[in-house]
């Protein structure tokens, strides 16, 4: 392994340190976005069971309890039940947007890491190209076994770039989706407790 990577020149290490950092991220979203964490079921049995205002407290209890995206969005909208429904609807809103943004968080490193990596491998085998002939250049190509070899080690990088850029590539569609999914889940969430609250308001 080691002389694999060495023999890839310093753009092998650096696809190392991309893969490490890919990685990184692919683990820190893969915690982040488990669908407890985002809304957690006592959150979400509270809203279920959310039939009319004097239930609110339950739902505020835990939200405060188990923090989360979810959590906050409904704590918000608990603040300002004494709004109208419209501008606390804004409100939670403009709120969702900012979870969302925290949710894909990361999400960018990977989607560069997706776009670079396959260059960074091209680059190191043309440098690695370039390096081959112009040795070539001095001895001659008598040696047909010499020069299967260097192109070989040549295009070690990249196959390094692809073996770093697929998995990131998977990890970010899948989690871009799952992003956007939970996202819709929390709008329901949210839709569902305000439709409780505002329900006696209008049968008043």
């Amino acid at each position: 392994m080691w002389e694999f990577l060495r023999a890839g020149g310093p753009v092998m290490f650096l696809l190392v340190l991309t893969s490490i950092a890919g990685l990184t991220f692919i683990i820190d979203r893969g915690l982040a976005l488990r669908s407890n964490q985002v809304i957690p079921k006592p959150v979400e049995d509270a809203v279920e069971k959310c039939n009319s205002t004097a239930d609110a407290e339950r739902v505020v209890a835990a939200a405060r309890s188990v923090p989360s995206a979810a959590s906050r969005l409904l704590l918000q909208a608990s603040e300002h039940l004494d709004w109208s429904k419209q501008d606390n609807i804004d409100s939670v809103e403009t709120a969702a947007r900012h979870e969302v943004i925290r949710l894909e968080r990361g999400l960018v490193v990977l989607e560069i890491i997706v776009g670079i990596a396959p260059l960074m491998g091209l680059v190191g085998t043309l440098h690695g190209l370039i390096t081959l002939f112009a040795s070539l250049g001095s001895v001659g190509l008598s040696d047909n076994a010499a020069l299967a070899k260097g192109i070989s080690i040549a295009l070690n990088t990249t196959l390094m770039g692809l073996i770093v850029a697929i998995p990131s590539l998977i990890a970010w569609s899948y989690y871009n989706k799952k992003v956007e999914t939970l996202a819709v889940e929390m709008e329901a969430l949210c839709e569902r407790f305000l439709r409780s609250q505002y329900r006696e308001k209008v049968s008043a």
